[in-house]
């Protein structure tokens, strides 16, 4: 594939092939002097934005749960690489703890271009059927939605005055589970589908300022779904048209694009599933 350029917001843009088989062209722009802030660093699809980020010339705060070892080990990782890398301890679903997180994280920065809402769970090692009303109870409900729902509204809400100094982005992980009510189990999918609903209502709110946009990805190969049952996933990529998994690079792809590839584009949820949901 031939390089191609295109200019918006005084940045060039280039578009490069990855190896043949491991997807799209990978957008990379010079991010050098911009800064940025992802939840849920740690691993997957957070892991794969923090990096895509960071290799672009950003500095890039990993937010990751204090006591989880792989945050720590990641961010050590990638400063050895060379990388802007700082490190943003906390658990965005604790009322107090998400806000603490977001100001430590923009003191160390300097200032903030882009917060990526990518810290989730399906608080399930394995899907639970949507007959099975008996085992969503009010626990498994709030967990589920203090951090996909009320997690990224917390982290925004903390973010904006920074963000509106920056002229900044924001990009939150929704799901197609919010779209066609799939997923892990019934508070999952509508958490997911709250996530775009908050999406919207976030990008006219913080207009002109501030892009707010979500990305909706389909079966992702990742470590929340190796306890599945293996005919579920080999389902779900037998039903995908491109016939393969997403992959965390994937998700991270549309991320960067919507927060740094693109001017003109906000309250918009991107759908990256292979075509899934056709």
């Amino acid at each position: 594939m031939d390089p191609g350029f295109y200019r918006g917001d005084n940045r060039i843009v280039a578009l490069r092939a990855r190896q043949p088989g491991t997807g799209s062209a990978m957008i990379t722009i010079d991010l050098t002097g911009k800064t940025a802030l992802v939840t849920g660093g740690a691993s997957g699809i957070g892991l794969a934005t923090v990096e895509m980020f960071a290799r672009a010339g950003a500095t890039v705060a990993l937010n990751h749960l204090a006591d989880d070892p792989r945050g720590a080990q990641q961010v050590e990782r990638l400063k050895g690489q060379g990388l802007k890398i700082v490190s943003a301890p906390g658990n965005v679903s604790k009322p107090g703890e998400a806000e603490a997180m977001v100001a430590r994280a923009i003191d160390a920065l300097g200032r903030l271009d882009v917060l990526v809402n990518n810290a989730g769970t399906p608080a399930t090692p394995a899907p639970i059927p949507f007959a099975e009303l008996d085992r969503l109870t009010e626990e498994f409900w709030q967990t589920i939605l203090n951090t996909n729902l009320i997690g990224p509204f917390r982290c925004t809400h903390a973010a904006v005055g920074a963000l509106r100094q920056a002229k900044g982005a924001i990009c939150s992980t929704a799901s197609i589970a919010g779209v066609q009510g799939s997923g892990s189990s019934i508070p999952y999918a509508t958490s997911k589908a709250g996530v775009i609903n908050l999406t919207r209502s976030l990008a006219r709110s913080l207009a002109p300022e501030i892009r707010v946009n979500a990305v909706a990805p389909g079966f992702v190969d990742s470590p929340w779904n190796k306890d599945w049952p293996s005919d579920r996933k080999q389902q779900s990529v037998e039903k995908t048209p491109l016939r393969r998994a997403c992959t965390p690079q994937d998700i991270a792809d549309a991320i960067f694009f919507l927060c740094a590839g693109t001017s003109m584009v906000t309250g918009q949820t991107l759908i990256v599933d292979g075509g899934l949901t056709l």
